[in-house]
């Protein structure tokens, strides 16, 4: 497959992540987090957004390149949601990989943060609510909605499930906010947790404790970031 990226210790592929590209809900400033709101077609990406995807791509692909890294040994996952499957369609093109092939894969556990029928297709302000409560106690869940820690599970159940799929790729990682956030704040403590022969499940649960899962917000994304997790 030929060189792959820097990667944690404790895993078998690098890691790349990206948030999508400007969307139409960041446009509207509305929060749209539920399954069956967030793959509409009409919740897709804003023109800007497509753009920023395409440079996000071509950032990938000199990354990439800086690395010697084959496109044989990339793989894209992606949420299921419109705009993180637009992104990953652009970023897939600039890469030269077909869309429609073993290397790009949807997962539902990438999907966004449901937030909860209280905040659903209302003004992104209310955001500030949902994170001071993750500030307050990242167990508890907002009305119908999910936990930081409940989303840190299913991160978890995607990591192991990559995990197991692949050795020795690169992938890329295609989600939102609250979860990319999420997924860095658990691997970062976990890469510091000297517990030796430690399986990832352990590894990772072991670390998602109220001091780590409340850091979330300092690894807050721009649309259309890319960070490579090392």
């Amino acid at each position: 497959m030929g060189a792959t990226g820097e990667t944690l210790p404790f895993l078998r592929n690098s890691y790349w992540i990206l948030r999508h590209g400007r969307s139409i809900p960041n446009e509207k400033g509305i929060i749209v987090s539920s399954m069956e709101n967030g793959t509409l077609k009409e919740f897709g990406l804003t023109p800007e957004g497509m753009q920023q995807a395409k440079l996000a791509g071509e950032l990938f692909h000199k990354e990439l390149k800086a690395r010697n890294i084959s496109m044989d040994a990339v793989r894209i996952c992606y949420s299921p949601f419109s705009r993180t499957t637009h992104t990953s369609k652009i970023v897939a093109e600039e890469l030269g990989i077909p869309f429609e092939s073993f290397q790009c894969k949807v997962m539902k556990e990438l999907r966004e943060r449901f937030f909860g029928p209280p905040f659903e297709l209302l003004s992104h302000d209310k955001y500030a609510e949902i994170w001071a409560l993750d500030e307050d106690d990242p167990f508890r869940s907002p009305e119908g909605g999910e936990s930081a820690a409940e989303v840190g599970s299913r991160l978890l159940t995607a990591l192991e499930a990559m995990e197991a799929e692949y050795q020795g790729c690169s992938i890329l990682v295609v989600s939102h906010g609250d979860p990319l956030q999420i997924f860095q704040t658990i691997l970062r403590a976990a890469k510091d947790e000297i517990s030796l022969g430690a399986d990832i499940s352990s590894r990772i649960k072991r670390v998602m404790t109220h001091s780590v899962l409340t850091q979330h917000r300092n690894f807050a994304l721009l649309t259309a970031e890319l960070i490579q997790i090392k």
